[in-house]
């Protein structure tokens, strides 16, 4: 007899959350699930994951662009330092 065992861990677990959406929104939401054979829940995680990437990096951007001590280069030195 072979036994499986499951573990979870806090990556793997989910927790509810309420979201309130504009009505057109939510139907936007239930075209996309519908065409993908997805859950609503699915589609919803994975634009969570995607705009919270995005802020990230746009953070790190901003916090690059505000350093002084983080060289800039003009458009011309970065073609040059290319070889273009």
């Amino acid at each position: 007899m072979i036994q499986f065992y499951i573990i979870f861990t806090r990556e793997t677990m989910s927790i509810p959350i309420s979201v309130r959406l504009p009505k057109k929104l939510a139907e936007r939401l239930d075209g996309i699930a519908k065409e993908t054979e997805r859950p609503r829940s699915f589609i919803i995680q994975k634009a969570l994951e995607s705009y919270i990437e995005d802020i990230a990096d746009l953070q790190i951007a901003l916090d690059r662009l505000h350093d002084t001590s983080d060289p800039f280069l003009s458009a011309k030195e970065m073609r040059d330092s290319l070889g273009l």
